[in-house]
């Protein structure tokens, strides 16, 4: 029997990533796009793949550029897509994404749009004439609702002529992730199908937030191809507002209507088939950005709304319309996973149609509404597609693109344990054992803590803080959602603001004490990390245990007074500590790891992008300034080109690198 290879850095990015599944409208053909990741080129290129719905080889149909967003016309003889492939001369284009044609089998591939602010997103009206998608364009350019191409394109050769490159800020969200705002906006565009008569449907700065609340998915065309639901944040300052609503359009052009009043974010608005109700999903706190997303349909036209989930004590994540408007299916998260259930538009009863240790995605059905399409991963397998029969039975593999890589690799699957937290709560946590596990050898044990701080660990597949290279570096690695982790129920959740160090931190440590009763484990080699949040939680650890023997810090906030002032969203720290630090300076100081850090002793590797304006690079380097005053081994890694995440292929490779052999190196077993 052959070895199994070690699973690496490496064998993680040679995974082909598969997403956005489209079914054609005749039910034959599922349009798909891959991901794969080239290291040398430090890029990664997407592609366009069909395979049909009652299976066959998947095919790839495009090679030139990077594509994605198929959608199919209504006649399933053609895909429009988004590539930016082609003409990159202007002195103002580094990219040239444009909306593109093709047929089913990849022939015949045209751009259909040549705008020079580009184009993405793209959606196609029911009837086949229109064509809706986003664009980054110059507001004053828009003034009468028509795209103004020669407008645009002067603008973009002044600003990319104009040496002087200083920024003249006079609001807040003034920057957003890793983009400073500039003077362009992104809007919804609308045009004939053939490129022409191209109309601006959020003209004007009032109706337009600085960066996109969202993605493509936050509009979408009715039913009957005359009118664009789409989501806005129209909050004077919309840097201390959640308050996003939907708003509608006629597809032409003209004023907004707006449909929802609610004070929490409206979004994800959805048509059902017969045009009687848009569905979305909605939050009801304001300020809150981890309030309970609950499903709601509203009638058009008198726009009563009913909440479908209201007792449902679990977030929504995503949801579809049954072909006869009768029924919606949505992805719950519960517990680590994403199952799908189905409700009746009157409410009522929910019934669980697809309930297994994975997370689902992407669910289409088949106008019969006899078969469904879903994308499926784990934390032991990426994504693939999937078609079942929507009143059960045994789901079929459509795809199968890493199998034979795969099997090469021990990929271990997620158990699941239970531990008493603070207050008696019951604390869920998965835990992965490395290859060739062996339950009388001891083993480093590896506690990896997710961010938000509003988040979970789950049963899903993931390139960032893979599991599964860590626990093949030797470690047993353990993930524990404590107090404020998301599928556990809403005061779960809600019991981490203004205590962020409080239970959450105990929750942890109970399970840190469990793990080390446990055979296999190895008290004496533990280690922990985490970002965001997680990167927070270590910073805190780090004044208040000294039970590890090694940290690693990524994006984590040090100093939440400082950190309030700098990040972009003002809205998380206003709820999450009731104020900024002059309203409540004594909770800022209580939960600030910055307080503590004169009792730092353990090793720690701080890491952090220089593009981060979420947990600006200013809290990494005041935590590794305090680590070297104290004495305490560190190090620092810095990303010039990186935001909060790590994205860029070479970059992700050197960052998995330095990360185990830090840990490796501080968990050594040492020879007595």
């Amino acid at each position: 029997m052959q070895a199994q290879k070690t699973f690496d850095v490496q064998a993680l990015l040679q995974i082909q990533r598969i997403g956005d599944p489209q079914l054609s409208p005749d039910g034959k053909t599922v349009a798909f796009t891959v991901q794969t990741v080239d290291i040398e080129k430090n890029t990664k290129p997407q592609q366009i793949w069909t395979v049909g719905l009652n299976g066959g080889s998947p095919r790839q149909i495009t090679t030139e550029g990077s594509n994605e967003r198929p959608r199919w016309m209504p006649d399933s003889k053609r895909l429009a897509f988004i590539s930016n492939r082609g003409d990159a001369s202007q002195v103002w284009s580094q990219v040239w994404s444009q909306v593109w044609m093709m047929d089913p089998d990849g022939g015949n591939q045209r751009a259909i749009t040549k705008l020079p602010t580009e184009a993405s997103g793209v959606s196609i009206s029911p009837d086949g004439k229109k064509m809706v998608f986003l664009s980054e364009v110059y507001p004053e350019c828009a003034t009468d609702a028509n795209y103004d191409e020669a407008c645009n394109k002067t603008h973009l050769d002044t600003d990319a002529k104009n040496k002087m490159k200083a920024r003249v800020i006079t609001s807040l969200l003034y920057r957003h992730w890793n983009q400073w705002q500039g003077p362009r906006r992104q809007h919804i565009l609308s045009a004939n199908i053939d490129g022409t008569n191209i109309h601006d449907l959020t003209p004007g700065k009032g109706q337009a937030p600085p960066f996109s609340l969202g993605g493509p998915d936050d509009y979408v065309i009715s039913p009957d191809s005359k009118e664009v639901a789409y989501v806005a944040n129209v909050e004077a300052d919309p840097a201390t507002s959640t308050n996003s609503d939907i708003f509608n359009i006629a597809i032409e052009g003209g004023e907004s209507a707006r449909v929802t009043t609610g004070l929490g974010a409206d979004v994800s608005p959805l048509y059902s088939p017969d045009g009687r109700y848009i569905a979305f999903r909605s939050q009801s706190r304001a300020g809150y950005e981890s309030d309970r997303w609950r499903l709601i349909v509203a009638e058009r036209g008198s726009w009563r709304s009913t909440v479908l989930t209201e007792g449902l004590d679990r977030n929504v994540l995503g949801m579809t319309w049954l072909p006869d408007s009768s029924r919606l299916a949505f992805v719950l998260e519960d517990r680590g996973r994403h199952n799908l259930h189905m409700i009746a538009v009157g409410g009522g009863a929910t019934r669980a149609i697809v309930t297994e240790s994975s997370s689902l995605d992407d669910v289409q059905f088949t106008k019969d509404s006899r078969t469904m399409l879903y994308t499926e991963s784990s934390g032991s397998r990426p994504a693939e597609i999937f078609r079942a029969s929507s009143s059960g039975g045994v789901p079929i593999a459509l795809t199968h693109l890493n199998d034979d890589f795969l099997s090469s690799y021990s990929l271990g699957k997620y158990e699941e344990i239970s531990v008493e937290g603070a207050e008696k709560a019951k604390i869920s946590s998965f835990v992965l054992k490395p290859p060739g596990f062996q339950e009388k050898r001891k083993y480093p044990v590896l506690f990896l803590i997710h961010g938000g701080p509003q988040g979970a660990w789950g049963e899903q597949w993931g390139y960032r803080w893979n599991p599964q290279v860590f626990a093949n570096a030797g470690f047993v690695v353990v993930m524990p959602n404590p107090r404020g982790s998301t599928g556990y129920g809403q005061k779960f959740t809600d019991d981490i603001n203004q205590d962020w160090g409080g239970k959450p931190y105990d929750d942890i440590m109970s399970t840190v004490e469990y793990i080390a009763t446990q055979p296999y484990a190895d008290a004496d080699r533990f280690a922990a990390a985490g970002g965001s949040y997680g990167g927070y939680m270590v910073d805190w650890m780090l004044g208040h245990t000294t039970r590890f023997k090694a940290f690693v810090s990524h994006a984590g906030v040090y100093d939440l007074r400082s950190m309030a002032a700098e990040t972009e969203e003002t809205w998380f720290p206003l709820w999450e500590f009731k104020g900024m630090p002059w309203d409540n300076p004594d909770l800022y100081q209580k939960w600030s790891p910055s307080s503590f850090v004169q009792s730092f002793k353990t090793p720690t590797l701080v890491f952090h992008g220089e593009l981060d304006y979420r947990v600006p690079v200013g809290q990494g380097l005041q935590l590794y300034t305090g680590l070297q005053l104290q004495k305490v081994p560190s190090k620092m890694i810095l990303f010039p080109d990186e935001g909060h995440w790590i994205g860029k292929p070479q970059n992700s490779v050197f960052w998995y690198t330095q990360f185990t052999e830090w840990i490796k190196e501080w968990t050594a077993k040492k020879e007595k």
